[in-house]
């Protein structure tokens, strides 16, 4: 596992290598495990008019809806189904299913697709509602996204987070890039290709732009990249290390660890890259800083009680407050969006693993049986959380419940997946992916 925190305490400088640009990667292989709760048992019909086409809509609003752990696959034996169709309560109640969906698929003029469906109860016979969608058929995907988003609203009452995304590095060989991807990990396209190391990704608030750490200049520089344009502009080269970007709430600041002053300390930025102030002023490396969603309070890492444990402190920086003190080495927070969780990794007995607290209560809970675990990051819902891993030799990404009960381990080609961030919410327009200018 990449020990970011031995990182930070040698303020190492990566070399640059020498090596082929990395291109797209290839699609995702998902393994799905463990025992989900509650589950509802759901019918999926097979979209008419989607023969043929490249993308299934009805093979993505399955799988996402496995994924979540939330519903039970039922097969739909009924055919020639569409939006328009009215199947008779005895079919629906044969399907042995809470609900039953049913859609098309039809391509329009200029390039788009339209997908149209209907959700029913299959118990009562009624309609719980239906949408129509379209968009440029290169977003096939995200409409089936949004399609399974609407049945796991509807049947959960919690918004789905399908038709998000997720920011990670990939590296094969000496070669790196940061890649954008569907939360299911397919659709991966390059944000940036690098020879060059690239860590620390995380998402505006907004979802309209990356900040992350590169190496391009011998040292660890903190770059923002617009994710629509490409554009890139430097927030952070001071001399020293510069490190471990977080936003703002609001998208308008991050705080950045800087080594200027002589040790890791946190700093508030604008997005003019000034200095605002310094965050909490200590003999000791603080980094790692994450927001509270109401942005009053910042989580971060120090070793001030000896070892990395996580504390808790205002924007102003007092107040500080030790959160963690299972174990003697506590790194990686993330704090859920609904603000109830916080996600980090604790080591034990050379296990590095991921552990989710209650905020309210203290209480924690191990959500991984692997050993090499990195840089959680929970999904906008709050209902799931990501994290790489290794597992049978290979680097992976794994997306978990909260609870930990239900996992997809996903796993592409040669490379090497890291440092996955998951997205905000999107509108229902996605903004292309752009390689990076200057």
């Amino acid at each position: 596992m990449t020990n970011r925190w031995l990182w930070y305490c040698l303020l190492s400088v990566c070399l640059v290598f020498l090596c082929p640009t990395v291109r797209a990667e290839n699609a995702f292989r998902a393994t799905i495990t463990g025992v989900g709760e509650n589950k509802f048992p759901v019918a999926v019909a097979k979209f008419l008019g989607e023969e043929g086409a490249v993308t299934s809509v009805t093979a993505i609003v399955k799988a996402n809806l496995e994924r979540s752990g939330m519903f039970r696959l039922v097969n739909a034996t009924l055919p020639n189904l569409d939006e328009t169709s009215t199947p008779s309560i005895t079919e629906l109640r044969q399907l042995q299913a809470d609900v039953l969906l049913t859609g098309s698929v039809k391509s329009l003029a200029n390039g788009k697709i339209e997908v149209r469906f209907r959700l029913w109860d299959a118990r009562k016979g009624s309609q719980l509602g239906g949408q129509i969608l379209s968009a440029h058929v290169s977003d096939m995907r995200l409409l089936a996204h949004r399609v399974a988003d609407t049945v796991y609203e509807k049947m959960t009452g919690e918004q789905g987070a399908f038709a998000t995304r997720i920011a990670y590095v990939s590296r094969s060989r000496n070669a790196y890039a940061l890649m954008i991807a569907d939360a299911d990990g397919e659709g991966a396209q390059t944000a940036l290709s690098s020879t060059s190391s690239i860590i620390s990704p995380v998402w505006s608030p907004d979802g309209r732009r990356l900040a992350y750490v590169t190496f391009e200049s011998r040292k660890a520089v903190v770059v923002v990249q617009d994710v629509q344009t490409g554009k890139r502009s430097v927030l952070a080269n001071f001399r020293g290390s510069n490190s471990s970007p977080a936003w703002s709430p609001d998208s308008n600041q991050l705080l950045v660890t800087l080594s200027h002053g002589g040790g890791s300390q946190l700093y508030l930025l604008g997005l003019d890259g000034k200095i605002i102030r310094r965050l909490a002023a200590s003999d000791a490396i603080d980094t790692e800083a994450t927001w509270s969603p109401d942005g009053q309070h910042i989580y971060f890492i120090s070793d001030r009680s000896g070892g990395p444990q996580i504390y808790r402190t205002t924007l102003q920086g007092d107040n500080i407050q030790r959160i963690t003190f299972n174990g003697n080495y506590n790194i990686s927070p993330d704090i859920s969006p609904d603000g109830k969780w916080m996600v980090y990794v604790s080591q034990s007995d050379g296990a590095y693993q991921t552990h989710v607290m209650e905020l309210s209560t203290g209480k924690i809970r191990s959500v991984s049986d692997t050993r090499h675990d990195e840089s959680p990051s929970f999904a906008p819902n709050s209902r799931w959380l990501v994290y790489a891993t290794k597992m049978g030799g290979k680097n992976v990404l794994m997306t978990t419940t909260v609870n930990g009960n239900f996992k997809t381990m996903t796993e592409t080609g040669k490379s090497t997946v890291l440092e996955p961030n998951w997205g905000p919410f999107l509108p229902f327009s996605k903004p292309t992916t752009a390689a990076p200018t200057s």
